[in-house]
């Protein structure tokens, strides 16, 4: 099996191809900055605003499926036009792909979200994953959208490294007690990536947590598992940012079906958890 992991130098890109070398695939990753520190990977230099690229990766890689993992945030030329891009190359190679999409498709009005659910986006972030799982899904109607929520492990994490940030009064903000999402390990996401990649599932998956939490409380479980004080963690609402975005979103897995079993951040993040 022969996968192309693009952004695979980043946080969950790099899971994604660790556990693919160990299962004995042919990786290749693309990067926009540096790659990543795995050298049984082949990287190639990539940037998804730029035309053309991401067809010559194509077409000297030759893969059977292609995930996309990068980043991008609220940036449209990356999140969305980047996204279009890359489905319409990958349809003309005629390889599979699993792109990765976010819980922040939904603004929250719902509270629960099948995978059948229309996406209602209230931040810009919302909106160009939005706009980039309606062009994968008429490009490539055979690749499979997963949808996930906040994704957390090994102290890697955006929230993860906010929190030691925070307990160390080194950085200013706070974590929102109104903000709820159903957190995923990475090493149970990138597992469940690589099972979708090598199915032939189609159509939306939701890959996510069975805990529902605010990010408040998050931050308490990560803080007493790496042993600082949850009391040095200042708490706010997200209600009050201008714009707020969705507050309470909640990825219902019932129609996903994989063998990776998610745990939820309550076991994750117990006491001795990755």
């Amino acid at each position: 099996m022969r996968v192309l992991v693009v952004g695979g130098s980043g946080f969950l890109g790099c899971e994604v191809l660790r556990r693919a070398v160990a299962a004995g695939w042919d990786v290749a990753a693309t990067y926009r900055t540096s790659p990543g520190d795995l050298p049984s990977a082949t990287w190639y230099r990539a940037d998804l605003r730029d035309p053309g690229r991401m067809k010559e990766v194509l077409d000297r890689v030759r893969p059977a499926a292609v995930i996309n993992t990068a980043g991008g945030h609220a940036d449209w030329a990356v999140t969305a036009d980047g996204a279009v891009r890359l489905a319409l190359d990958v349809a003309r190679a005629g390889c599979r792909l699993v792109h990765v999409s976010s819980d922040a498709v939904f603004s929250g009005a719902d509270v629960h979200y099948r995978e059948d659910a229309l996406p209602d986006p209230v931040s810009r972030y919302g909106a160009a994953k939005a706009a980039a799982e309606t062009a994968v899904r008429v490009a490539v109607p055979e690749a499979a959208v997963v949808r996930t929520s906040l994704i957390v492990g090994h102290g890697r994490s955006a929230h993860e490294k906010a929190v030691h940030a925070l307990a160390a009064g080194i950085r200013t903000g706070v974590l929102f007690t109104d903000d709820t999402r159903c957190p995923v390990h990475v090493d149970d996401l990138a597992s469940a990536l690589l099972e979708i990649a090598e199915s032939d599932g189609s159509g939306v998956f939701h890959v996510a947590g069975p805990d529902a939490m605010n990010r408040h409380e998050l931050g308490v479980l990560i803080a007493r598992r790496d042993g600082l004080d949850p009391a040095r963690l200042p708490a706010g609402l997200r209600s009050e940012v201008d714009p707020p975005g969705g507050l309470d979103i909640r990825l219902v897995t019932d129609a996903t079906r994989v063998r990776t079993r998610l745990r939820g951040a309550r076991e994750f993040l117990g006491a001795g958890g990755p």
